[in-house]
């Protein structure tokens, strides 16, 4: 059996033994097709009794709907959702954009009712509670399947949504899912190269040239108003790792952001603001900045890339929602000249060169006065360090130097 079919029987098999239901949902105008889910789902939900915190894990029961009234295939003002109902009151949706080249989850949105006493036994409240997260790092190509099957948790709040054994896809051309798929980093990972049958040969593949620096552009964010709401001026570099169809192994590749072939876009909310780049169609980068509004601080809590390169045997995809870089405070901007790598997963990061950003307050299309990183305040240390060392040095030649001559001098006696 192959490594995919046998995670894939894996996943059927753990999701039956704790009650998971695959579910198929559909969204159409007509009789037509527009949205199409085959997912499992389970949400873990904290909830207080009178007396202490109690955490439940609930399923996506097979009975699970399409809510007709709260789905849409969309308009051009309005995203498209798919909003699944179950029991009383509770609800899982999730809204998609596009940029014409590639979907992606928006918002994921997670809806439960703690009246529902045989769900949240002895809850001190009767509320119906809704919690959204926004760019969970979905993302596929238009006319392509996501494919995930894979269990994979997404955090809302103090609960949580883990989908397995999905596939999905959005804007659809047709009735049926794309045959194409995007498959999920995860899965990409227990996936290993089909064996071949070609004598090997001792010649080597060439080492791939290394890129170079970045050029550094300028992306920026309007607000409705049309006024810039999210400023930034960076050059980037991508460092991912995926197998290489023309190598026929797993590889390590830097690519450059190129600004001139880049489009920005995003959004700015009271406390979040999102900048998506996206350079034709071979890569998208999502940045999501969140700001505390006790502290007055902001920083990069996330990042999600979406490559489909040429030399990929699938596209890849990759997210981390639970980052911490950038930080700043309100009312200024970020800036760190020297290059940086973010961390994002094992297989992906990104170097960052020359960068300034300011997601939240800007006026007048210009940065405020910026807070420095660590890295570019040691690099100004150094200089200063040597130089005194330097000095130093100097002082320390000049004193033995005259302290040699007199002793010179005193050795010589008058006849």
């Amino acid at each position: 059996m192959k490594p995919r079919h046998f995670l894939a029987a894996l996943i059927v098999a753990w999701c039956a033994v704790i009650g998971i239901q695959a579910v198929t949902l559909e969204v159409k105008a007509g009789n037509s097709t527009c949205i199409k889910a085959e997912l499992s789902a389970s949400f873990s939900i904290t909830y207080n009794t009178s007396n202490s915190t109690t955490a439940v894990k609930v399923p996506l029961p097979d009975s699970a709907t399409v809510d007709a009234g709260s789905s849409s295939c969309g308009t051009q003002s309005i995203s498209p959702w798919l909003v699944a109902v179950f029991g009383p009151g509770h609800a899982l949706g999730l809204s998609f954009s596009t940029n014409g080249s590639l979907y992606s989850v928006a918002n994921l949105t997670l809806q439960y009712n703690l009246s529902d006493t045989s769900v949240f036994p002895g809850a001190n409240s009767s509320d119906v509670v809704t919690l959204v997260s926004s760019s969970i790092g979905i993302w596929a190509a238009v006319n392509t399947t996501y494919r995930c099957v894979s269990p994979a948790t997404f955090g809302l709040g103090g609960s949580s949504v883990t989908f397995s054994e999905m596939r999905l896809e959005a804007y659809m051309p047709g009735n049926d899912l794309s045959p194409t798929e995007s498959v999920c980093i995860a899965d990409q990972a227990t996936t290993t190269a089909p064996p071949t049958t070609a004598v090997t040969t001792t010649t080597a593949a060439p080492t791939p040239t290394p890129p170079g620096t970045p050029e550094r552009g300028t992306y920026f964010v309007n607000n409705t108003n049309g006024t810039v709401c999210l400023l930034a001026q960076m050059g980037l570099q991508l460092n991912v790792t995926f197998f290489s169809r023309s190598q026929n192994k797993t590889v390590q590749e830097l690519m450059n952001l190129t600004p001139n072939l880049t489009i920005s876009s995003g959004s700015c909310e009271a406390s979040s603001a999102t900048l998506v780049l996206t350079q034709e169609r071979t890569h998208t980068l999502n940045f999501t900045f969140t700001l505390n509004t006790t502290s007055n601080k902001y920083h990069l809590s996330a990042i999600a890339v979406f490559a489909n390169w040429s030399d990929m045997t699938a596209p890849f995809s990759a997210s981390n929602t639970s980052l911490d870089y950038l930080r700043s405070t309100l009312g200024r901007s970020y800036l760190c000249n020297t290059e940086q790598t973010l961390d994002v997963v094992p297989t992906f990061s990104l170097n960052t060169f020359r960068l300034q950003v300011q997601p939240f307050n800007v006026t007048t299309n210009q940065f405020a006065t910026a807070e420095e990183c660590q890295m570019d305040e040691d690099q100004m240390l150094i200089p200063i360090i040597v130089g005194a060392a330097l000095a130093g040095l100097v002082l320390i030649v000049l004193i033995a130097y005259l302290i040699g001559r007199r002793r010179s001098h005193a050795g010589y006696q008058t006849i």
